[in-house]
């Protein structure tokens, strides 16, 4: 037997041995858990031009999705510090009732602002979960199982991720864009009950035990809800329509977020300093870059261009496959070609791909272009987003790489509330002006793309290089 053969049956008995009786509820409760969470964050996108028809207040259409990840980032920053406090089962538990919250909100909001609120509910709801359950895969899991297990649950991303968007427009237009909130109720309570049965048996931490990592997280959660206020602050200033409120009010979320975002992340980081820092802050330009523009598809194809929903679900798919082919290509070849190379070149599709996407705005131009233009954005977010994370990883020591990807992850999911705050507040200027408006101000959020994706091609450079380690934990600097 190849020793490439020999990995794989290892790979997949390890993958089997997470289902063997004693993992069995753990495993089928988180990824189902998980999954249900993916179903619906990447279906939602499909139905909002419904929700604005029927809700109004389509300037508001950007807080969608930004409260949403406002939510992710105070849901992670609270629960960080009370999980090695409490057993692991109270925060799931807490976070399943939040989400299920947010999704009868959600079903029943009678207005924008209500489901803009049930939307930040939802988004608390899913930041407790994700960490809760991380640490109980550390706490339950020998270390053998735990890479399969997150690679199940990364998994669990991908096939919503190919269907969810086209279940959620059949839903939308069968049933009613309510029904796809709703209709996750049952099975959200189903796999939570299987879920918190298994986590009865995560073992907790011993009382008076020492816990660096705990008392790093509590130093940090402080800066974390600064950051949180002062991105709201932002976005709210932006989709402002008084000068003066959109000035000031961007002004002091500036003010609230640099220096927070500064405390939270590796030294060097607004300057792009080499290596790490420029890692973290090219993670937060991706996901800016590509969500000012990404959620707003389904406004341009439904409201603008006046297609049914059954295309945005096509367009969303095919960039999710693009993504993931991207992604898997990405991996066989990054140790040979390096990380500069794959991120450079995911910036550089991801701007082309959006200036060529500006024909979908045309009248004249048919909107089904939207599903192969997209496509390269798709391709670039494959190739770069994971390259990242290795540099990271490989250019950290092992005692420095908890805080250096958690500072990883507050950049993505700021970017993408920045990136979806900004793309929200330019249509929302374009629906307030009404007429061609809206239009010209769809087009300019793929220009915004394409600028913030030239600007990460050119900063790709202080990536550094990142070589392969040769043990566990150790990190590999050029």
């Amino acid at each position: 037997m190849s020793a490439q053969a020999a990995d794989a049956t290892t790979a997949t008995t390890r993958a089997g041995d997470l289902f063997a009786p004693g993992y069995r509820g753990l495993s089928a409760g988180l990824v189902s858990t998980i999954t249900l969470i993916a179903v619906e964050s990447l279906a939602i996108g499909t139905v909002m031009p419904i929700v604005v028809r029927e809700l109004g207040d389509q300037e508001l259409y950007g807080w969608i999705y930004a409260a949403f990840y406002l939510g992710n980032m105070l849901g992670i920053s609270l629960v960080g510090p009370i999980l090695d406090r409490v057993p692991v089962r109270l925060p799931f538990a807490v976070g399943l009732v939040l989400y299920a919250v947010g999704l009868l909100a959600a079903g029943a909001a009678p207005s924008m602002p209500i489901l803009i609120a049930a939307r930040f509910v939802q988004g608390c709801g899913g930041g407790t979960l994700t960490p809760t359950s991380y640490v109980a895969i550390g706490r339950r899991l020998p270390q053998h199982l735990q890479p399969p297990m997150f690679a199940l649950l990364s998994a669990a991303w991908v096939v919503p991720g190919l269907i969810g968007p086209s279940i959620a427009a059949l839903v939308g237009d069968a049933l009613g864009w309510r029904w796809v909130f709703l209709g996750l109720l049952p099975l959200l309570a189903l796999a939570g009950v299987v879920a918190l049965q298994a986590l009865g048996s995560v073992p907790g931490v011993k009382r008076g035990e020492e816990d660096p990592e705990h008392e790093e997280t509590a130093r940090r959660a402080p800066y974390a809800l600064l950051s949180l206020l002062g991105a709201g602050l932002m976005i709210a200033a932006l989709t402002a329509s008084e000068l003066p409120v959109v000035i000031g009010g961007t002004a002091i979320g500036l003010v609230l977020l640099v220096p927070a975002f500064r405390r939270l992340t590796p030294p060097g980081t607004l300057r792009l300093a080499e290596g790490v820092p420029a890692a973290v802050l090219l993670r937060g330009a991706m996901t800016f870059g590509f969500f000012a523009a990404d959620g707003f598809l389904a406004l341009l194809l439904q409201t603008w261009r006046g297609t049914t929903p059954p295309l945005t679900g096509v367009v969303f798919t095919v960039t999710t496959i693009a993504w993931s082919v991207a992604t898997w290509l990405q991996a066989r070849r990054i140790d040979r070609w390096g990380v500069v190379l794959f991120t450079r070149l995911g910036f550089v599709l991801l701007a082309v791909g959006a200036l060529l996407s500006v024909a979908a705005v045309v009248p004249g131009v048919p909107p089904e272009i939207l599903a192969v233009t997209w496509i390269l954005a798709g391709c670039g977010m494959g190739v770069m987003y994971s390259a990242v994370t290795l540099v990271v990883l490989r250019r950290s020591r092992p005692s420095e790489q908890g805080s250096a990807t958690s500072s990883l992850q507050l950049a993505d999911i700021l970017g993408t509330a920045l990136g979806v705050g900004a793309g929200g507040a330019i249509t929302a200027a374009g629906t307030r002006a009404g007429g061609d408006a809206l239009g010209w101000a769809l087009g300019a959020t793929f220009v915004l793309t394409a600028v913030v994706a030239a600007l990460g091609a050119l900063a790709s450079g202080r990536l550094g290089h990142a070589r392969p380690t040769e043990s566990p934990g150790t990190a590999a600097v050029d």
